[in-house]
């Protein structure tokens, strides 16, 4: 790709922060107590991880939503499911509605019957949207913004839209027929096909198509002095295809999710994080946002080893299959010698 980016020293920081934030990802794996890194800004603040797939509420969503056992993978209910869970993006929201309405199915589960169950959890004061997303209310004439989201999700299945993704010819064009539905915007609407794209749905390369949110714009507005006048998109993609070359510059080791190398969502997401990084480590680069604190600080849970990986099986990474207790010792010490 034939782009001409200025880069900045925060640049610089983004390598040395994706590799060692992925450094911490594989330590926690194989040692519960830590410390897990001698950057005393990762030791006190929250991030992401490098790869979206290994967030907590992502592997939730492959390992238990969209592949767990004796779950029905026909289109309408790999996509019924993985939207509703997605509205919430809330782990707590959706073990709440299976425990009072068992097996959450397009075909058995009636959407009055879910709206209730979150009717009585906003009564109990509980939190039922995570807040990792705006999510703004679709205009379907409801009261309450969930009635507006179930009413979203009924659309789109009485719409056929699972057979149509099923039938996308790439990730562009199943994003596309997300974004026309009302209440999502380009960064939500390729949040979903993202998600979309983990599960038996849909299958694209994650370098086809991306999208920058706002936290990874204003990380390219920190990396580059000229980002106003390029592509985020052309950005992200120049990155990401010049990851290794990159990392072989400065020294530092990386060597992917068990080999898969970062693809453009990741980059994309390091780009999100090294804003708020960039806050402490580099105060005087304003970026886009002007924000100079970071908010969410680090609560480990000393003593609580992270649970295996669960990783979509056609991606084909060796940890694709879940994992039970008996084999996780094992697993854990070939862990330690990446």
């Amino acid at each position: 790709m034939c782009l001409n980016p200025k880069s900045t020293e925060v640049y610089d920081t983004y390598w040395r922060f994706a590799a060692e934030r992925l450094a911490v990802y594989f330590r926690r794996l194989s040692d519960p107590l830590g410390p897990w890194s001698c950057d005393p800004i990762l030791s006190e603040y929250r991030f992401t991880n490098v790869y979206r797939v290994t967030d907590r509420v992502s592997q939730y969503l492959v390992k238990e939503i969209q592949y767990g056992a004796e779950r029905s993978r026909s289109p309408s209910e790999v996509f019924f499911r993985t939207i509703l869970f997605k509205i919430f993006n809330r782990i707590s929201t959706w073990e709440a509605l299976e425990y009072k309405l068992g097996p959450i199915s397009w075909q058995s589960t009636d959407i009055e019957k879910i709206a209730k169950v979150l009717d009585d959890l906003i009564r109990a004061n509980a939190r039922i949207y995570s807040a990792a997303y705006i999510m703004p209310s679709p205009g379907f004439g409801h009261q309450r913004k969930h009635l507006n989201h179930l009413a979203l999700l009924d659309k789109m299945m009485r719409d056929g839209l699972p057979g149509q993704l099923s039938s996308a010819n790439n990730l562009k064009s199943a994003y596309e027929m997300i974004l026309t539905y009302s209440g999502l915007g380009p960064f939500l609407a390729f949040q979903y096909v993202i998600d979309l794209n983990y599960s038996p749905l849909i299958n694209f390369s994650e370098m086809d198509f991306v999208v920058a949110g706002p936290g990874a714009l204003d990380g390219i507005s920190k990396c580059f002095e000229n980002s106003a006048a390029l592509n985020p998109s052309d950005l992200i993609r120049w990155v990401a295809e010049r990851q290794d070359e990159e990392f072989a510059y400065r020294g530092l080791q990386f060597d992917g999710l068990f080999g898969r190398r970062m693809q453009l969502i990741d980059c994309q997401n390091v780009f999100c994080e090294i804003s708020k990084y960039a806050r402490v480590a580099h105060p005087d680069v304003a970026g886009m946002s002007g924000r100079k604190r970071i908010k969410q600080r680090y609560k480990p849970s000393v003593g609580t080893s992270l649970q295996i990986p669960f990783f979509p099986p056609k991606w084909h990474l060796g940890v694709d299959v879940a994992v039970d207790v008996n084999e996780k010792q094992s697993i854990s010490g070939q862990l330690k010698l990446l």
